[in-house]
């Protein structure tokens, strides 16, 4: 089926094909180097995604489902995470700089070495 990635921003596309469901869009957009910045994923079930280096800064990733994730060294600065379900999902290494992660859930994920600066981390479910 035909996949569109869209900015929440401006509602340019950032990445389109012909692929079996967004997850497998999104990987090779990641393969291919993509800049997925402003990426409209509200919501979206992409558990077990391999999106390691993804550049999704300023994405828009509220209450997507990305659970067992492989985020590790991806640029997911100022991106919003709230309510994301990020339950085992790798962000190792990660930039979350500033990145917004009200109720999100983050239990078991890897936060080895990524970078929290500014991120908002403070209403995270479970705190």
């Amino acid at each position: 089926m035909q996949i569109r990635i869209k900015s929440w921003h401006n509602g340019g596309v950032l990445f389109e094909g012909e692929f079996e469901s967004l997850r497998h869009a999104l990987e090779a957009a990641v393969k291919e180097g993509a800049d997925l910045s402003y990426a409209s994923l509200w919501g979206k079930d992409l558990e077990g995604a391999s999106l390691a280096g993804a550049k999704l800064r300023n994405a828009n990733l509220e209450s997507a489902k990305l659970r067992g994730a492989n985020l590790e060294k991806a640029d997911l600065g100022q991106a919003n995470l709230a309510g994301a379900d990020l339950v085992d999902a790798n962000l190792g290494e990660a930039n979350l700089v500033r990145a917004h992660f009200g109720k999100a859930d983050l239990a078991g994920a890897n936060l080895w070495r990524a970078d929290l600066e500014g991120a908002d981390i403070v209403r995270m479910k479970g705190t």
